[in-house]
């Protein structure tokens, strides 16, 4: 078996592909490991209220040892809780799991994981961080009480940074800055990142509830604002601007049950949860003590834009990059 951070590691990328779409619940990931150190499985928490990332990681390990298809592509949490405790045969005694977050112990919207890994005879789990939540926490004793080797602190440092805005969401509102490029660092001049990426952004507004974009940029952009290429919500709006001179017929102000503020402040931002900023380098440099993240789409493309961020001096430490057809950093300040 190799080393439980290479294990923790495939988690932690799992969990970030979903990193604030999981809003209001933490980003998780689980990876199911088999007797010879083999990954069998890797699973993530994808939306609240579905499966949480070890019930994704079980059925597919499930799946993968029996050859049994039928809850292969199942999404309801008590089914598949349901069939792998009538149907495992054991199959999964000599199997270890890595998890992000200490499994949940209690049932809500979902099962108890802690007890279906016990249940199932997982015989030893590494855990990145402690479960603080007072409501889902005490997963450990559940399973040790069954007979399950528990190791926290397994990357323990990546797994705070990733449930870093579940944390703070709890009492103040995230906050993060969100931005497109092309490689040479230019922002203007029509549609700079990939279909995929647009999407993300889109999926990621609709788990906003607000959204803050400056007032040159509403002027000369005449945005929309919304969830459309994922079928979401359109968060509110609030224009950051001393003046109140837009024309009314720009799409954003006609999104239906969508609030609009146009005000010279921001504390407005204190009274929602989730907050997504968008703009250039004035926009930034305004905003720059609220913001507790910063997500940047660099696209492989070069030319046909003249303004870049511009005058902004900032040293960012990268928690995670992802990269396809476009590169996707998390970013935080350093220090």
């Amino acid at each position: 078996m190799k080393s439980p951070d290479f294990y923790m590691q495939h988690a932690f990328d799992a969990a970030w592909q979903f990193q604030l779409l999981t809003f209001p619940n933490p980003a998780v990931g689980a990876v199911c490991i088999g007797s010879s150190g083999e990954i069998l499985s890797i699973g993530a928490h994808k939306y609240a209220g579905g499966p949480h990332a070890e019930v994704y990681a079980l059925r597919d390990a499930y799946t993968f040892l029996s050859n049994d298809i039928t809850i292969a592509s199942v999404e309801d949490s008590h089914t598949i809780h349901d069939y792998l405790l009538k149907n495992h045969n054991g199959l999964f005694s000599t199997t270890s799991m890595a998890v992000t977050l200490e499994p949940c112990s209690h049932s809500g919207k979902t099962p108890s994981c802690a007890n279906l890994i016990a249940s199932l005879e997982v015989k030893k789990l590494f855990i990145a961080c402690a479960d603080i939540n007072p409501i889902a926490s005490n997963g450990r004793h559940q399973l040790e009480s069954m007979g399950v080797e528990c190791v926290f602190g397994v990357l323990e440092e990546k797994g705070q940074q990733l449930l870093e805005p579940f944390l703070k969401w709890q009492e103040q509102p995230f906050v993060f800055f969100k931005w497109a490029q092309r490689l040479d660092g230019t922002i203007d001049n029509g549609i700079i990142s990939s279909e995929v990426a647009r999407c993300h952004v889109h999926a990621l507004r609709d788990k906003c509830d607000l959204l803050v974009i400056g007032g040159d940029t509403v002027r000369t952009d005449r945005p929309v604002l919304d969830s459309r290429m994922v079928n979401g919500k359109a968060p509110d709006v609030l224009i950051y601007s001393h003046g109140d001179n837009f024309d009314r017929t720009i799409d954003l102000f006609g999104v239906p049950n969508r609030t609009v503020f146009i005000e010279s402040s921001l504390e407005r931002i204190h009274n929602y949860s989730l907050v997504m900023i968008e703009g250039g380098a004035s926009m930034m440099n305004a905003v720059r003590e609220v913001c507790d993240w910063y997500v940047c789409y660099i696209a492989p493309k070069i030319g046909n834009g003249s303004v870049s961020i511009g005058a902004v001096q900032e040293d960012f430490e990268v928690m995670h990059a992802k990269i396809d057809d476009n590169i996707l950093l998390w970013m935080r300040k350093k220090g």
